[in-house]
């Protein structure tokens, strides 16, 4: 079965009562309401939500923030910061998106779109 990126696919969750240290390597999307300490690296799309703590940088295709990031984000695509989302970090990636209410301490840097 072929990848649709329009399906919203996650095929990992770390729980809300989860707490984890090491670094992550995922093919497909991932859905953090938990604690991670490490880094990530996501094929797909990463949608954290608002509870959830990461401790370290995320490589992503996209990313939906809703809770915290303690690190950077750099995202092949699209990064979007939900209401109450805090990143502590610089975020690169070709477009952002952030909504009223949000914490945002770094850089942001966009890549040029090819084409």
């Amino acid at each position: 079965m072929a990848k649709n990126r329009a399906e919203g696919r996650l095929d990992t969750v770390i729980g809300p009562e989860t707490t984890a240290k090491g670094d992550f390597r995922v093919d497909g999307g991932v859905r953090l309401d938990g604690q991670v300490e490490g880094r990530m690296d996501i094929t797909e799309t990463l949608v954290t939500g608002p509870r959830s703590l990461l401790k370290g940088e995320v490589h992503c295709r996209d990313a939906v923030i809703a809770g915290r990031i303690d690190g950077n984000v750099f995202a092949a695509e699209t990064v979007e910061l939900q209401t109450g989302a805090q990143v502590f970090g610089n975020i690169s990636g070709k477009g952002l998106v952030i909504q009223r209410d949000c914490v945002f301490h770094g850089n942001c840097s966009m890549a040029q779109r090819e084409g």
